[in-house]
């Protein structure tokens, strides 16, 4: 086998210094949800683009349209970008793509802290999701088509922490500034966008291009030099260089084409572009985006005590459950009971906080049982659903057109959250239907179903390597029996000479 099963994390310090670098791309992300959030309850940012409002909590709002377009732009120009990976990356490699996303963000934040104009504003809030959607897309490319099958589903347990790693620190800050009545509450909190970047922008000349990219563009030196520089020291690279390209060469076979369409002629394709994406879309089905991006104002319009400290709760109560998750996912897998039981968890969590307060609005008790279950819901959420769905979209795409089935899943998952954040201040803000926490209602069928979805649809590639998964779509295998399955392929490349390749 390329990488053998008793080689450790020490063995492979290389590739977990390059993945782990990719890993400030989600935090980057996770940071700006933190933030923008928060800023839409802060009295210092809503004294230049709110109204004043006695009737509320804070004295201050925001009209519906602002804070639906302040939110969800960021996740459209995701969605543009991500739409579009496909295209981009059959020219360029991840990690020019990542360089782009780093000059994107410098300059969306620049138009953000240096205006007061709300269409400027808009304008920055774009290309902000711009840059976020090729940092969420081509990290996971790299981290996918890098990383040894055995950590695979670890770098990406990592990924999801470092999403809410993220997102803790930037409500953090938010909480920190919120008190502040100028311009600065929102303008410090902006300022720490700058720093990731940097630190990417900087990290990426002394890590390698994608191996499996590299292959794919025919440029197999390379891919070789890059697999060598990943691999643990003295590692025979030769065969899995051999399998990547054997699984490419065979994909070509059945399409001969890398396209848009093509994702969608060969029945094989068709059916690993629809998993890739619905699983990817799992995140949105449990209506996570509605208390991800609104909790600070969502606990400040039910009248919770002290919101912007229970937003650091919940967010550090999600950390947690994704670091009990990473010791989960290495050792156990079996994602699809997991994501089973987390949309199970989250849609009854989403119902129950719905009905405590629609029969107890605005009292301090039912305060205490919103933030309580909003706790639990983002315990079920982070550690069973958020990581399990990307991580089952990364490893289902064929070989030859992950960069656009992928680029797909993201964008798909990206417009349903869009959809989310757009229509939520609809739902929540007193200025419009006022449900509140009723919200929950829409998210309990949602869930279920989505759970119904995996249990029919969704295989379970735990443990295996991107090319055994190829293997399993070509033999046409229902989902359940893709855990059990032994690969052919895979046993004929062991049963081959090793040959060491001469510089």
């Amino acid at each position: 086998m390329a990488t053998k099963d008793d080689q450790t994390i020490r063995d492979n310090w290389r590739c977990f210094l390059a993945c782990g670098l990719m890993i400030l791309s989600p935090f980057q992300y996770g940071i700006d949800f933190g933030l923008i959030g928060g800023l839409q309850a802060m009295p210092g940012f809503l004294k230049i683009y709110g109204h004043p409002a006695p009737e509320t909590t804070i004295g201050w709002n925001i009209s519906t349209v602002r804070q639906q377009l302040i939110t969800s732009l960021m996740t459209l120009g995701a969605f543009v970008s991500s739409a579009t990976a496909g295209l981009v990356a059959a020219k360029l490699g991840r990690k020019t793509c990542l360089w782009l996303a780093c000059l994107g963000c410098a300059v969306s934040n620049i138009i953000m802290m240096t205006t007061s104009d709300i269409n400027a504003l808009y304008i920055g809030r774009l290309l902000n999701g711009l840059a976020n959607g090729y940092f969420m897309t081509f990290s996971q490319l790299f981290i996918q088509e890098s990383s040894p099958a055995k950590y695979r589903g670890l770098f990406l347990s990592l990924f999801q922490f470092s999403t809410s790693f993220g997102t803790l620190i930037g409500t953090i800050v938010d909480w920190a500034t919120a008190s502040r009545s100028d311009r600065s509450a929102y303008l410090i909190p902006l300022g720490i966008i700058y720093v990731m970047p940097f630190l990417l922008t900087v990290g990426l000349f002394f890590i390698p291009e994608s191996p499996r990219w590299l292959i794919l563009q025919d440029r197999i030196e390379d891919g070789r030099k890059s697999l060598k520089w990943l691999r643990p020291t003295g590692a025979h690279v030769d065969i899995e260089v051999a399998e990547i390209k054997a699984a490419i060469d065979k994909e070509r076979e059945l399409g001969s084409q890398v396209g848009i369409l093509d994702m969608f002629k060969n029945p094989i394709d068709r059916r690993r572009t629809v998993l890739a994406v619905c699983a990817v879309t799992l995140q949105a089905a449990t209506g996570s985006m509605f208390i991800i991006s609104y909790k600070a104002y969502f606990f400040t319009m039910a009248k919770v005590a002290n919101p912007f400290a229970m937003g650091c709760v919940l967010s550090a109560i999600g950390l947690v459950a994704i670091v009990l998750n990473s010791l989960i996912v290495v050792r156990y897998g079996r994602r699809r009971l997991l994501l089973m039981s987390g949309l199970g968890i989250c849609g009854v969590l989403q119902l129950i906080v719905a009905i405590v307060y629609d029969k107890n609005p605005g009292a301090k008790s039912t305060g205490e049982v919103l933030v309580a279950l909003s706790c639990l819901y983002m315990m079920s959420y982070n550690g069973l659903v958020a990581t399990y769905a990307w991580l089952s979209g990364g490893e289902l795409p064929s070989q030859r057109l992950r960069s656009y089935t992928f680029g797909l899943a993201a964008a798909v998952g990206f417009f349903a959250a869009w959809l989310t954040s757009f229509t939520a201040p609809y739902f929540i803000n007193p200025d419009s239907l006022n449900w509140g926490p009723r919200y929950g209602y829409i998210w309990f069928p949602s869930s279920i179903v989505a759970g119904i979805w995996v249990y029919f649809f969704l295989p379970e590639v735990q443990g295996r390597t991107l090319e055994e998964i190829d293997e399993m779509f070509e033999e046409k295998l229902p989902a359940h029996k893709f855990r059990g399955y032994k690969c052919v392929r895979r046993l004929a490349m062991d049963e081959k000479p090793v040959t060491q390749h001469e510089e």
